[in-house]
């Protein structure tokens, strides 16, 4: 696994529609490792792909509370429903 850079605004990529993962594979499972890597040194508690400047629909959370991870991978996330408020 391997600590990513993580990008901040303004950065431009940050803006780039990112585009949709047909296939979890071996390359899309290392991302997410590196991704929980990154997020976990940085330390934070989600990450999307485009944060470390890959443009695909991936995102890790881990909002656990005690030391034991409990990780969440999310591969082409939509959003359902918004509150009105």
């Amino acid at each position: 696994m391997t600590i990513k850079k993580i990008l901040t605004e303004p950065n431009k990529t940050l803006r780039q529609i990112s585009k949709e993962v047909v296939s979890v594979g071996d390359e899309e499972r290392k991302l997410m490792d590196d991704m929980l890597e990154t997020m976990y040194a940085a330390p934070g508690i989600g990450l999307a792909a485009i944060q470390i400047g890959i443009a695909k629909r991936v995102i890790v959370i881990d909002v656990s509370k005690d030391q034991k991870k409990s990780p969440f991978f999310f591969v082409n996330p939509e959003i359902i429903w918004k509150s009105e408020s």
